[in-house]
């Protein structure tokens, strides 16, 4: 075995330089590149993975399941009811997070929620069920029903109502 002296590691920065040099690292620099550049291009325009952060989407999703997110079907269709929607809270949200539970970082992340209601729905939650233009929703994803009262409202134009599956448990 041959030990290498203070100026040894000269050696393999050479070697580095030479492989750069060479039309194989030059090749393989390239396929790096263009792999990171079509990887990026895929998680910024296409899908995206996200891991579930909390218990607002249980029994549907728990905590640490990872979930690929397509974003392509919302450009060309509109959102329809039960569909699991992941998007940037309203400033709204933002400002109770932070302001109840002072947690800046955690008031900007990304949720992940039912859209319950479309635009021009009248919402109600009573005895727990939610009800849509009047009419009982049947969910069986939902964890339990709910320990609260909420509207009657009806969606505003371009607005949809969200609602985690967990409904107890989630900052709806």
């Amino acid at each position: 075995v041959e030990l290498q002296g203070a100026g040894g590691g000269r050696g393999f920065l050479q070697g580095i330089k030479k492989w750069f040099e060479s039309e194989e690292g030059r090749e393989d620099v390239k396929t790096y590149f263009l792999s990171l550049a079509v990887a990026l291009l895929l998680r910024f325009t296409i899908i995206e993975p996200r891991f579930i952060p909390s218990l607002s989407m249980y029994p549907t999703f728990d905590v640490g399941d990872q979930l690929a997110v397509e974003k392509v079907t919302k450009r060309i269709k509109p959102f329809y009811r039960n569909e699991v929607v992941v998007f940037n809270p309203p400033q709204a949200f933002q400002d109770i997070v932070e302001n109840q539970y002072g947690n800046k970082a955690k008031a900007k992340e990304a949720l992940i929620k039912r859209i319950v209601a479309v635009e021009g729905d009248k919402v109600q939650v009573k005895k727990g069920k939610l009800y849509i233009n009047n009419i009982e929703q049947d969910e069986p994803w939902v964890a339990e029903d709910a320990v609260y009262a909420f509207g009657p409202v009806v969606v505003p134009p371009d607005n949809v109502l969200v609602l985690g599956d967990n409904r107890n448990h989630s900052l709806d």
